[in-house]
């Protein structure tokens, strides 16, 4: 599917913001990937959905990070060009499952760096649906914050934690789930695994459920490389295709 740039702007260090026109139609839910054909690079990169305007004439948002020669090829790009994408990728976050599980009102979104993007989307829908999200944004320091504002003027609270305490709660995500604890009831995250991993535990300490989205490298992107396969209670899963959201009760640590 053919996208054009329409921005791509620095936001924090080495972390940008680039928003497309194209078709969104096919994509279904907040948690959702892209895979862009970088020009000059032989395998597509895999970049989590922000948010969109769905239509034959849409809008997407990515945010993404610096961290190899293909994301630098991306932060070179510039307003006008035409890019190559795989989109509609992964099965994002089951919103309907809060109603028809565990009927739950105050779900919390984690997101640790990069982590955060897919989950502005989805406070979006939560809050749509008269949910009451609160969100706990985790950075190293103040500089790398991005996001916060857009989140607040969704009208949740939202709490910034950062390693060296520079903004917000000093420490780990962790930190503010001590903070919070009795004021959720269900939990979206997404973020490197030891987050993932640390917020696990808190949670099967004290009976919450939840949804926790993997970051993995992918080929393929959609299920036929089997290259991001990785083992649940349910058998083999791959994070392309089956994720790269899982729930809490099928992971393995």
């Amino acid at each position: 599917m053919k996208f054009t740039i329409v921005s791509n702007a620095l936001i924090a260090p080495n972390v940008y913001s680039m928003r497309l026109c194209g078709d969104t139609r096919s994509i279904k839910r907040p948690g959702q990937f892209v895979q862009i054909s970088v020009p000059g690079f032989y395998l597509r990169r895999p970049i989590s959905i922000c948010d969109w305007h769905a239509g034959e004439k849409g809008t997407l948002d990515l945010i993404y990070k610096v961290v190899g020669r293909g994301t630098e090829g991306m932060a070179e790009l510039e307003v006008g060009q035409e890019l190559d994408l795989l989109l509609g990728l992964g099965n994002g976050y089951d919103v309907d499952r809060l109603d028809e599980v565990t009927r739950t009102q105050f779900p919390l979104l984690i997101g640790g760096g990069v982590g955060v993007p897919p989950l502005y989307a989805l406070c979006k829908k939560l809050v749509a649906g008269c949910k009451k999200p609160r969100v706990i944004l985790g950075f190293n320091t103040a500089e790398e914050v991005f996001w916060k504002t857009q989140f607040e003027e969704l009208g949740v609270q939202v709490i910034v934690t950062t390693v060296d305490g520079s903004m917000g709660t000093k420490g780990f995500v962790t930190a503010a789930m001590e903070e919070l604890r009795g004021k959720y009831d269900y939990i979206y995250t997404c973020g490197p695994e030891p987050m993932l991993k640390a917020v696990y535990s808190i949670c099967d300490q004290s009976g919450i459920h939840g949804q926790y989205s993997f970051e993995e490298r992918m080929a393929c992107g959609f299920g036929v490389c089997m290259g991001c396969s990785c083992e649940t209670k349910y058998g083999s899963k791959r994070i392309c295709k089956d994720g790269p959201v899982l729930l809490k009760e099928e992971i393995i640590w």
